[in-house]
């Protein structure tokens, strides 16, 4: 077991994926594509439950993929190679950001990482909603959505714009509600 690879590959995915723990989700895959340590047909599951958990989602992705390649080891591992690089960012930015804070070129770049951001964001939520949502083998037009899926989606969707309560009330009702209908 090569627990440098591991740093360095969880390094690379903390160093370049910004906009939090859901942007890690493309690297992910690419890691599942590249590396044995997770099989992507795993990686919604996986998701589904680092979502559930307390902790940041990118951390609970990673010390999960470093405990299936190398047991609690591989897990710290990976988890320190996700954060490492935030913490040296966020120590040099700290230290530096009034001496540059009118600096027209740190703005721009602050200016450029925003809409990275999002797109990085926005590329996991599209991932996401399509490994929850879409039937891989369907073979007919009305079976290339998973209905009951789609159906607590929205209805989880509708309830947390409408009433805005705490998170973790839709996550225990979503989990309640996936063990009743059999999803």
């Amino acid at each position: 077991m090569n627990l440098l690879l591991l740093l360095g590959e969880f390094f690379k995915i903390g160093l370049f994926s910004v906009g939090g723990g859901l942007a890690t989700l493309p690297f992910i895959y690419k890691l599942a594509d590249t590396y044995d340590w997770l099989p992507a047909e795993r990686i919604p599951d996986l998701l589904a439950v680092a979502q559930s958990l307390p902790g940041a989602v990118g951390v609970n992705l990673a010390a999960y993929t470093g405990f299936q390649y190398a047991g609690i080891t591989g897990a710290v591992t990976a988890a320190l190679g996700l954060v490492s690089p935030s913490i040296m960012v966020i120590l040099i930015i700290a230290r530096m950001f009034r001496a540059f804070r009118e600096n027209v070129t740190v703005q721009a770049v602050f200016s450029g990482l925003r809409p990275a951001a999002a797109g990085l964001l926005s590329a996991a939520a599209i991932q996401a909603l399509s490994l929850s949502l879409y039937h891989k083998d369907w073979n007919a037009w009305y079976r290339i959505l998973r209905w009951r899926e789609t159906a607590l989606f929205a209805a989880a969707f509708i309830l947390i714009r409408r009433f805005k309560g705490h998170p973790a009330i839709y996550i225990a009702a979503a989990g309640a509600l996936g063990i009743a209908l059999g999803l």
